[in-house]
């Protein structure tokens, strides 16, 4: 078997799987989360057969599924922690209150416990984005905490009142 993990800029990262039996598959990371398996021709292993589109919670399960339950060594399957984690994307909408404001000014890990750990915008992703980063009309926030936390930051950037505790005024 080998591996090998080819940079793409701007893109993301292919890697590809050679077996002992000499069969050829490749996974495309994009950026955004998107994942794609390429499968290819046992004659000519540069010639793709087909390929297929993953979300990111597909990619995530068949991971899962090929993690050999046998080894001690293998890292853990997070619902074997009962972890409560998701990921999920949030649209900054037309009458989002925080539309042309930070990220700073959303409290959002304060008030909802969720993060913002990547902005997709028009013009290309910003991961781990910085308190002072301008949110737009049209981004997607790539959140990432328990189910409920990103229910609540959904609701905050739409124009709810998720997550308000107490002492929080109604300037955001």
């Amino acid at each position: 078997m080998t591996l090998r993990r080819t940079p793409l800029p701007g893109v993301g990262t292919q890697y590809d799987l050679s077996t002992r039996e000499g069969r050829h598959l490749s996974v495309v990371a994009h950026q955004d989360g998107r994942r794609f398996l390429g499968f290819y021709r046992p004659d000519d292993p540069d010639a793709c057969q087909a390929t297929v589109p993953l979300e990111p919670a597909e990619a995530a399960a068949l991971a899962g599924l090929l993690r050999d339950e046998d080894d001690p060594g293998a890292p853990a399957h997070p619902s074997e922690l009962e972890l409560d984690l998701v990921s999920e994307r949030v649209q900054v909408g037309q009458r989002s209150p925080f539309r042309g404001r930070t990220i700073a000014d959303t409290l959002a890990r304060r008030r909802t416990g969720a993060s913002v750990v990547a902005v997709l915008r028009r013009t290309g992703a910003v991961p781990s984005p910085r308190p002072d980063f301008r949110l737009e009309a049209g981004d997607v926030l790539l959140a990432v905490g328990t189910s409920e936390g990103v229910r609540l930051l959904t609701e905050l950037i739409s124009g709810g009142d998720a997550g308000r505790g107490p002492g929080d005024d109604d300037q955001d």
